[in-house]
């Protein structure tokens, strides 16, 4: 009795423990993916952008794949979305998912303070204040940060506290980065 039982359990589970597989046809999705990264980016190539689905590159980007956090903020970015503008600067600053790319960083960080997000006037005022991607301009690169820390951005405050001086927010292992070209 207890074999036959067993027998019965495994009868009934085989279909749950079984890989379910999408199928698309001319009459729809069959086993859709309801939820994960594979469903995140189902929803970009179909053109969704909601809230939820844009803040889900942040895990995407911290699980290393960049190229579909890429593919996933710039969608983003281009339906309006601040934080993805400066994750996009993010990706471009350090070549992750493409190349390095100070110019295209900087643009990012200065469309979301166009916008108004304190994280990407900060930012920018920090490429403004190092002349990194943008023409150096120590008095502009202040003011914005300036903007973020009236805006209540914790760690523009805490700039303004060390006088502006860049080593206070800015890792020693990136100084080579920020480092004046000529």
């Amino acid at each position: 009795m207890k074999h036959v039982l067993c027998a019965i359990c495994c009868v009934v589970a085989l279909p749950l423990a079984a890989e379910t597989q999408t199928i698309e046809d001319d009459f729809g999705t069959l086993n859709p993916q309801d939820t994960g990264f594979g469903r995140v980016m189902s929803n970009i190539d179909n053109g969704v952008t909601d809230m939820v689905t844009c803040a889900t590159g942040y895990y995407i980007t911290k699980s290393g794949r960049h190229e579909a956090a890429r593919k996933l903020f710039q969608a983003c970015a281009d339906a309006g979305y601040t934080g993805a503008m400066t994750w996009m600067s993010q990706l471009d600053n350090n070549g992750l998912g493409g190349d390095y790319n100070p110019d295209a960083a900087a643009n990012w960080d200065l469309k979301a303070a166009e916008l108004g997000d304190p994280v990407g006037k900060f930012n920018y005022g920090l490429d403004l204040m190092r002349g990194h991607g943008v023409a150096r301009n120590d008095a502009l690169g202040r003011a914005y940060v300036d903007e973020a820390a009236n805006d209540g951005l914790k760690i523009a405050k805490r700039l303004q506290g060390a006088d502006y001086d860049l080593d206070e927010v800015t890792p020693d292992a990136d100084n080579w980065k920020y480092a004046p070209l000529f």
